[in-house]
């Protein structure tokens, strides 16, 4: 039989996380954005969830293909725009919008030969300082645009660098509004905190919002605010199950290095998934785990291959028992991502992305699937 790990992803859950963000964003259209594979979900997978969008933003071509081929025939963003002339002439076969940030890609437009205009999002570097045009250049930016016979329609963005902790978006907001108030076009700001914390704005949550880590089921500001708080499911659950059990004496050490020395006579039990699996390497001992849906801890050293656990909280566990390393449960009790993350000195983002190619994933069968 296989080795017994498993990423499950729950189509369900990111309808209903999607439904969130709808309901935070007030009229709003929703970018779903599945860069970064989905944030390592997988674009196929998590597509039947979230094509109640109104449209998806990506990162690179190959993404905008996989959409397309999914038979998506709506708006597809590129959010980092395109790299070097020829993209353009992708864009232009599979209508897609993309990102402007700099002179160069203005340029690369101007000597673009197409019969389509293309519809662009100019950015601006409201504070964030990574791209975007600085506001003293910014309308000068959107006037070339809209001299180009290559620009059908052009959209204003820009991104929040506080929109998860107290700074908040006021600032940047205030930026943007001072230097493109009278300039035509539709606006996007808000990523998933931003529609979360202060969406109730209409200037915020503004024409268009971007939310990504949200409707994968994580709280875009943890240790302030977990995902329950803001409604939200995990869309990806990684279980698997014990494969070893250990009796310990009082001073038995566990794992490499010995990290973890049994205070009393314990029983622990040892879980196949390792950090070769995309489970955080750093994580330490008292990081959380469910076993049986009982919350327990782990124990030393997380290893290539598997981890330990403290079996204490659910003596009746045994050899096949389930874990679930992050998300839900079969029984259904959870265990959020970012308390796992958190742990490990890291964001549940990071975990997602780092899901291993040798972990199976499937994808869970919903209510919505069976009526087609």
């Amino acid at each position: 039989m296989p080795r017994p790990i498993q990423a499950t992803i729950h189509p369900e859950a990111l309808r209903a996380n999607l439904a969130r963000v709808r309901l935070a964003a007030h009229d709003a259209r929703v970018w779903a954005v599945v860069k970064a594979n989905a944030y390592g979900h997988g674009v196929a997978r998590v597509f039947e969830g979230l094509r109640g969008a109104d449209g998806f933003a990506v990162l690179d071509l190959s993404e905008a293909q996989s959409l397309r081929a999914l038979d998506w025939r709506g708006p597809v963003l590129l959010l980092e725009g395109v790299f070097e002339q020829r993209d353009l002439e992708l864009c232009s076969r599979l209508d897609l919008w993309h990102v402007v940030h700099t002179e160069a890609q203005i340029d690369m437009l101007s000597r673009h030969k197409t019969q389509l205009p293309q519809r662009v999002f100019l950015k601006m570097n409201s504070g964030m300082n990574r791209l975007g045009f600085a506001p003293e250049r910014f309308r000068s930016a959107w006037a070339r645009l809209n001299a180009l016979p290559q620009v059908e329609e052009i959209s204003l963005m820009t991104h929040f660098a506080h929109a998860d902790d107290a700074v908040g978006v006021q600032a940047q907001m205030q930026v943007f509004h001072d230097t493109s108030h009278d300039l035509l076009g539709e606006r996007s700001l808000a990523n998933s905190a931003a529609v979360l914390r202060h969406g109730a704005d209409p200037q915020v949550a503004a024409d268009w919002v971007r939310p990504g880590i949200a409707l994968y089921g994580s709280s875009p500001d943890h240790g302030l605010h977990n995902a329950a708080h803001w409604g939200l499911r995990p869309a990806m659950s990684l279980r698997s199950q014990l494969i070893g059990l250990q009796a310990l004496k009082a001073g038995d050490e566990v794992g490499y290095g010995g990290l973890f020395k049994a205070p009393q006579a314990m029983y622990i039990g040892v879980v196949a998934c390792g950090y070769a699996d995309g489970y955080p390497r750093h994580a330490p001992s008292g990081t959380p785990v469910l076993v049986n849906g009982v919350r327990c801890q782990t124990v030393g050293r997380v290893s290539m291959d598997m981890l330990c656990v403290d079996l204490t909280p659910v003596p009746q566990a045994s050899l096949g028992s389930e874990v679930t390393l992050w998300g839900q449960a079969t029984a259904g009790q959870v265990l959020c991502i970012d308390e796992v993350a958190a742990a490990a000195g890291t964001l549940g983002y990071e975990l997602m992305c780092a899901l291993a190619p040798r972990v199976p994933v499937v994808v869970e069968a919903s209510a919505e699937s069976d009526r087609h």
